[in-house]
């Protein structure tokens, strides 16, 4: 185990690299950039867990509760946790004492899609740098909270926002866009973190332009080539989860979003790069290879869920569990299909993932149907069934991964919608799907389950279920992995036998994912509390059976009691 960050030093380059094996600090989005979230720390284990007890808990304030998706940033004492109507607040990570905050103003008109959501920061040399739901970048020094720099990532009045923790890829800021309901077009960017200053920039819609330092860098793509016409002007593919780091094969992995518009029969073709894993070479800003999960997605299934890297069978590869139902594993370097399961228990969309060609066997009649084809008025085409619902087998929350039981912890959910398509043309601001749906609950009993996913058989190992979705991320630390639930619980199991050894109730949903860091000789963990996000503004019959619980937001700090 590597010893932990020195105190006082600046964020380098080098400390972000090692982020998933030092201890005593937490520089990243997923405990590492490979986003893995692992702790190789101990102390807390299935023995002591029950003298885990609160020591702090910080209230975010005022009237802006709402979903609170924040994971927590440590470092040189100090926590950096983003909040809701982009909010970013320091704190005394021992006591929870606010050392400063900073609200960004916010001006009318932002078109969030799920909610006015935060889901972190980043951090680097002295500074502390979040996107905004206006989509701007904020840096600010990490003492004081003053700004040092701001940069506009594009025009929020044409549906452009930003909620993802940006991430730091050697020496650069890495930012995506979110906004995919609006016809906006997807894309990373490369910016000087000390400065702002843009590097590069890669559209993810076929068709577009890349730059780099100012100059042209090659078209996404061929234009026309997978987009009819026009379409691909507004295409969609928002990168709005963020990114994933490996530094051996020198790539960063974004998941690209839904295409524009939701009604697939406007857009014929497979409509690359939206619903798909694009791995870019940092240095370069070239889309060295990319994998399509959902060709001419007609769901909203996106493709944006993580990509976390990891060893199997002394190779580098990938996993992703997707919206779509299946999980996914990729050659890291190559993007290769090595394998490709279901990790939900209904996928009426298709019956498989072909291996050797890496496409889905569609069942054609679970499509929703052309407005203007058979069975379609020319207002509204045939209504089908799909399963998953929209929402996915997995959507914001990141799952983990254990080098120790070489098993990912999933955060699931089993639902289904009925969806119609709709005609639909873009206007600039305007929502852009095309299509009407309702989501229905698949069980009486649980809608969200925690799976603990064996990526080389495609085996559930084991599941704890719960009643209400899940919706926050996952923690591994040593033999115990941590979760947060709608209800309120964080939550501890085993990682092996996925026995529930301790709960604790936070006052409001968890929607975030729980991190751990060590400092003297005491081993934190900290998780934010606060329920919102999309089950509640979306979730049709879904909603209904979540409406009890209680809006909040703070951080929730805990250790032993020895």
């Amino acid at each position: 185990m590597m010893a932990a960050a020195q105190v006082g030093a600046q964020v380098t380059t080098d400390a972000i690299n090692k982020d998933a094996a030092t201890t005593g600090d937490v520089l990243t989005w997923g405990l590492g950039t490979q986003g893995q979230r692992y702790s190789p720390l101990t102390d807390v284990n299935a023995k002591s867990i029950s003298k885990l007890v609160p020591v702090w808990s910080m209230s975010f304030g005022g009237e802006k509760q709402r979903g609170q998706e924040s994971q927590p940033l440590v470092h040189n004492g100090k926590m950096f946790v983003t909040a809701s109507y982009s909010r970013i607040f320091a704190l005394d990570a021992k006591t929870g004492k606010k050392l400063w905050k900073y609200e960004h103003r916010l001006p009318e008109g932002i078109m969030p899609c799920c909610d006015v959501i935060n889901r972190g920061a980043a951090l680097f040399d002295n500074l502390v740098i979040f996107g905004t739901l206006d989509a701007q970048l904020v840096a600010l020094d990490q003492n004081t909270g003053k700004v040092v720099w701001r940069e506009k990532i594009d025009d929020y009045a044409a549906g452009y926002s930003y909620s993802a923790a940006p991430l730091i890829a050697d020496g650069l800021l890495l930012t995506g866009v979110s906004g995919g309901e609006f016809g906006v077009v997807g894309r990373v960017e490369a910016r000087d973190p000390k400065t702002g200053k843009m590097v590069w920039s890669r559209p993810v819609v076929e068709g577009h332009m890349g730059y780099k330092d100012g100059k042209e860098n090659g078209i996404s793509g061929t234009t026309n080539a997978t987009w009819p016409g026009d379409t691909w002007k507004s295409g969609g593919a928002a990168t709005w989860l963020g990114g994933t780091y490996d530094a051996k094969t020198g790539l960063a992995y974004f998941g690209t979003g839904n295409p524009g518009p939701w009604n697939s029969h406007l857009r014929k073709g497979d409509n690359l790069y939206s619903t798909s894993t694009v791995a870019i070479d940092v240095k370069s800003g070239q889309i060295k290879w990319s994998y399509q999960n959902t060709p001419n997605d007609a769901w909203d299934f996106d493709g944006v869920n993580e990509f976390i890297t990891f060893d199997m069978d002394g190779k580098r590869v990938g996993a992703k569990a997707d919206r779509n139902g299946y999980f996914y594993v990729n050659d890291a370097a190559t993007g290769k299909l090595l394998n490709a399961f279901p990790f939900v228990t209904k996928t009426t969309w298709a019956n498989g993932i072909d291996l050797k060609t890496g496409r889905p066997n569609f069942v054609p009649e679970n499509r929703p149907g052309d407005p203007t084809g058979p069975g379609g008025d020319g207002t509204k085409g045939k209504a089908v069934f799909a399963a998953p619902g929209f929402l996915g087998g997995k959507n914001q929350m990141p799952m983990a991964y254990s080098p120790k039981t070489n098993l990912f912890y999933v955060p699931s959910n089993e639902w289904g919608m009925e969806i119609w398509n709709e005609p639909v043309t873009y206007k600039k601001g305007a929502a852009y799907l095309g299509a009407g749906f309702t989501i229905k609950p698949l069980y009486d009993d649980y809608i969200g389950a925690l799976r603990a996913v064996n990526p080389k058989t495609g085996k559930i190992e084991w599941e704890v279920k719960n009643e209400a979705p899940l919706w926050g991320g996952v923690l591994v630390a040593g033999d115990l992995v941590f979760w947060g639930t709608p209800e309120g619980y964080l939550k501890a199991a085993d990682a092996k036998t996925g026995k529930v050894v301790w709960q604790f109730q936070t006052g409001s949903g968890i929607v975030a994912p729980p991190i751990t860091w060590k400092e003297g000789n005491d081993q934190y963990v900290s998780v934010v509390s606060g329920w919102g996000g999309a089950v509640p503004l979306w979730g049709g019959e879904v909603a209904k059976k979540v409406n009890f619980l209680e809006q909040g937001g703070s951080v929730w700090t805990f250790k032993l009691n020895k």
